[in-house]
């Protein structure tokens, strides 16, 4: 099994420079590994979305900027073949927005999105992250950084695994057979 990381921002606003809080989770060989969690200082004051993940400009004033957090966080993705998110393209577009604010190189490696993989190969319906995670039993504290992390992270290993296990022939029938 592949060596990954999922990640998940929270933001400020509805800028995707204004991550405030990021959490990662790398696995290996499909066991977790690693965890890390990071409020960051967004770069404007203003929290928009507090009534979200419930972050305020006090819990985030003296965080470090992502430049700031960057150096400690960006180390998971080394030797990874890819990262997930629940959406990926809004946690690549946050990652891709704040590495450039802050002149940093962006992880050159692709992302998979946990949603199509809820959908595709586990068949869940609907895809919101607290359905999937209801779905597969995975505890989940939503909009709290790590724990949304580490639901993706538990939905990719159980798809992944999934994937790698042949088809029953029952399996392959069709559903009005």
């Amino acid at each position: 099994m592949e060596t990954f990381v999922a990640i998940d921002f929270e933001t400020a606003d509805t800028g995707a420079d204004s991550a405030c809080a990021a959490g990662l989770v790398r696995v290996e060989r499909g066991v977790i590994v690693a965890e890390a969690v990071r409020l960051i200082r967004p770069p404007r004051p203003h929290v928009r979305f507090t009534h979200i993940h419930g972050l305020t400009w006090e819990d985030l004033k003296d965080a470090p900027t992502f430049g700031q957090v960057w150096p400690e966080l960006a180390p998971l993705f080394e030797g990874v073949d890819f990262a997930v998110a629940h959406n990926s393209s809004f946690d690549r577009r946050v990652l891709m927005a704040c590495c450039q604010a802050h002149g940093l190189a962006m992880p050159n490696v692709p992302f998979r999105c946990t949603v199509q993989m809820a959908r595709q190969t586990l068949r869940i319906f609907p895809t919101k992250l607290s359905n999937v995670c209801e779905a597969l039993g995975l505890e989940l504290k939503h909009h709290e950084a790590l724990s949304d992390a580490r639901a993706c992270a538990n939905i990719a290993i159980r798809a992944l695994a999934a994937s790698a296990t042949p088809a029953s022939p029952t399996s392959a029938a069709p559903l009005n057979a």
